[in-house]
Protein backbone atom coordinates (compact mmCIF):
# COMPACT_ATOMS: atom_id res chain seq x y z
CA UNK A 1 0.00 0.00 0.00
CA UNK A 2 1.43 3.56 -0.84
CA UNK A 3 1.36 5.58 1.77
CA UNK A 4 -0.08 9.17 1.27
CA UNK A 5 2.80 11.32 1.97
CA UNK A 6 6.48 11.35 0.22
CA UNK A 7 9.39 12.95 2.13
CA UNK A 8 12.43 12.44 -0.38
CA UNK A 9 15.50 13.36 1.13
CA UNK A 10 18.83 13.57 -1.10
CA UNK A 11 21.89 14.24 -0.83
CA UNK A 12 25.14 12.21 0.10
CA UNK A 13 26.44 10.75 3.34
CA UNK A 14 30.21 11.09 3.05
CA UNK A 15 29.75 15.14 1.10
CA UNK A 16 29.92 17.05 4.70
CA UNK A 17 26.59 19.14 4.36
CA UNK A 18 25.27 17.34 1.64
CA UNK A 19 23.97 15.09 4.10
CA UNK A 20 21.33 17.18 5.57
CA UNK A 21 18.62 15.90 3.17
CA UNK A 22 19.22 12.03 4.40
CA UNK A 23 20.22 13.26 7.86
CA UNK A 24 16.41 14.97 8.12
CA UNK A 25 15.02 11.85 7.02
CA UNK A 26 16.43 9.85 10.30
CA UNK A 27 15.18 12.71 12.28
CA UNK A 28 11.74 12.06 11.00
CA UNK A 29 12.28 8.42 11.34
CA UNK A 30 13.16 8.70 14.78
CA UNK A 31 10.61 11.19 16.13
CA UNK A 32 7.62 11.05 13.91
CA UNK A 33 4.66 8.81 13.14
CA UNK A 34 5.41 7.46 9.87
CA UNK A 35 2.05 5.74 9.61
CA UNK A 36 1.01 7.47 6.62
CA UNK A 37 4.65 8.68 5.62
CA UNK A 38 7.08 7.36 3.30
CA UNK A 39 10.54 8.29 3.49
CA UNK A 40 12.80 8.11 0.06
CA UNK A 41 16.00 8.63 0.02
CA UNK A 42 19.16 8.75 -2.76
CA UNK A 43 21.94 10.94 -3.93
CA UNK A 44 20.27 12.74 -6.48
CA UNK A 45 17.19 13.41 -8.39
CA UNK A 46 16.80 10.93 -11.16
CA UNK A 47 13.83 10.71 -13.92
CA UNK A 48 12.71 7.65 -12.09
CA UNK A 49 11.75 9.25 -9.28
CA UNK A 50 9.20 11.08 -10.67
CA UNK A 51 7.05 7.48 -10.60
CA UNK A 52 7.29 7.68 -6.63
CA UNK A 53 4.96 10.85 -6.87
CA UNK A 54 2.22 8.50 -8.22
CA UNK A 55 -1.08 8.05 -5.61
CA UNK A 56 0.42 10.48 -3.51
CA UNK A 57 -1.60 13.75 -1.11
CA UNK A 58 1.74 15.73 -0.48
CA UNK A 59 5.44 15.35 -1.48
CA UNK A 60 8.02 16.84 0.30
CA UNK A 61 12.02 17.13 -1.18
CA UNK A 62 14.54 17.82 0.90
CA UNK A 63 18.46 19.19 0.45
CA UNK A 64 21.22 20.84 1.35
CA UNK A 65 21.52 24.00 -0.56
CA UNK A 66 24.43 26.79 -0.83
CA UNK A 67 22.11 29.43 -2.26
CA UNK A 68 19.86 29.51 1.40
CA UNK A 69 19.36 33.37 2.24
CA UNK A 70 17.72 31.68 5.47
CA UNK A 71 18.97 28.94 8.01
CA UNK A 72 16.26 26.81 5.62
CA UNK A 73 13.82 27.56 3.15
CA UNK A 74 10.76 26.33 2.79
CA UNK A 75 8.57 26.46 -0.68
CA UNK A 76 6.14 25.02 -2.92
CA UNK A 77 6.67 23.50 -5.96
CA UNK A 78 5.44 23.75 -9.74
CA UNK A 79 6.77 21.37 -12.84
CA UNK A 80 8.68 22.61 -14.74
CA UNK A 81 11.36 21.97 -17.58
CA UNK A 82 14.96 23.22 -16.54
CA UNK A 83 18.53 22.68 -17.51
CA UNK A 84 18.49 19.35 -15.15
CA UNK A 85 15.45 18.18 -16.98
CA UNK A 86 18.29 16.41 -19.63
CA UNK A 87 20.70 15.60 -16.58
CA UNK A 88 21.47 12.44 -14.52
CA UNK A 89 20.90 14.75 -11.47
CA UNK A 90 17.58 16.70 -11.97
CA UNK A 91 15.71 19.17 -9.83
CA UNK A 92 12.37 18.78 -8.21
CA UNK A 93 10.61 21.05 -10.33
CA UNK A 94 11.86 18.26 -13.81
CA UNK A 95 10.89 15.50 -11.99
CA UNK A 96 7.08 16.86 -11.47
CA UNK A 97 7.60 17.96 -15.19
CA UNK A 98 8.41 14.03 -16.02
CA UNK A 99 5.60 13.23 -13.83
CA UNK A 100 2.96 15.52 -15.77
CA UNK A 101 4.68 14.26 -19.40
CA UNK A 102 4.42 10.20 -18.37
CA UNK A 103 1.19 10.70 -16.36
CA UNK A 104 -0.69 13.49 -18.44
CA UNK A 105 -1.88 14.78 -14.74
CA UNK A 106 -1.57 17.35 -12.35
CA UNK A 107 1.47 16.06 -9.66
CA UNK A 108 0.43 16.27 -6.57
CA UNK A 109 0.92 19.24 -4.12
CA UNK A 110 5.07 19.39 -3.82
CA UNK A 111 7.18 21.22 -1.41
CA UNK A 112 11.05 22.21 -1.01
CA UNK A 113 12.97 22.08 2.37
CA UNK A 114 16.56 23.39 1.30
CA UNK A 115 18.46 23.88 4.36
CA UNK A 116 21.30 25.92 4.06
CA UNK A 117 24.55 24.40 3.91
CA UNK A 118 28.69 25.94 3.67
CA UNK A 119 30.90 23.10 2.73
CA UNK A 120 30.02 19.73 0.64
CA UNK A 121 33.92 18.51 0.53
CA UNK A 122 34.17 14.52 0.44
CA UNK A 123 34.77 13.25 3.82
CA UNK A 124 34.00 16.13 6.21
CA UNK A 125 31.27 16.28 8.59
CA UNK A 126 28.63 18.53 9.11
CA UNK A 127 29.53 22.29 9.92
CA UNK A 128 28.59 23.63 13.03
CA UNK A 129 26.11 26.84 11.00
CA UNK A 130 24.65 23.44 8.93
CA UNK A 131 24.19 21.60 12.44
CA UNK A 132 22.07 24.58 13.66
CA UNK A 133 20.38 25.35 10.07
CA UNK A 134 19.72 21.27 10.64
CA UNK A 135 18.32 21.76 14.15
CA UNK A 136 15.82 25.05 13.48
CA UNK A 137 14.57 22.33 10.27
CA UNK A 138 13.74 19.68 12.39
CA UNK A 139 11.61 21.85 14.42
CA UNK A 140 9.80 23.10 11.13
CA UNK A 141 9.30 19.64 9.92
CA UNK A 142 8.02 18.24 13.08
CA UNK A 143 5.26 21.13 12.91
CA UNK A 144 4.82 20.38 9.01
CA UNK A 145 3.84 16.58 10.36
CA UNK A 146 1.67 17.57 12.64
CA UNK A 147 -0.59 18.40 10.62
CA UNK A 148 0.36 16.91 6.93
CA UNK A 149 -2.38 18.17 4.76
CA UNK A 150 -1.88 21.04 2.51
CA UNK A 151 -3.34 24.32 4.03
CA UNK A 152 -1.27 24.13 7.03
CA UNK A 153 2.09 23.11 4.71
CA UNK A 154 0.77 26.78 2.71
CA UNK A 155 0.43 28.30 5.50
CA UNK A 156 4.11 27.42 6.16
CA UNK A 157 5.50 28.64 3.29
CA UNK A 158 3.42 32.07 4.01
CA UNK A 159 5.37 31.98 6.94
CA UNK A 160 8.55 31.16 5.76
CA UNK A 161 8.52 33.94 3.27
CA UNK A 162 8.38 36.72 6.32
Amino acid sequence: MIKPILIFGYGNLSRGDDALGPLLLDYIESHCDLTEIELLTDFQLQIEHALDLEHRSLVLFVDASVACINSFDFSQLSAARDKSYTTHAMSPAAVLAVYVSIKKQTPPPSFLMSIKAESMELGEGLSCAAENNFQQACLVIKELLRQPNLNHWLQQTEQALR
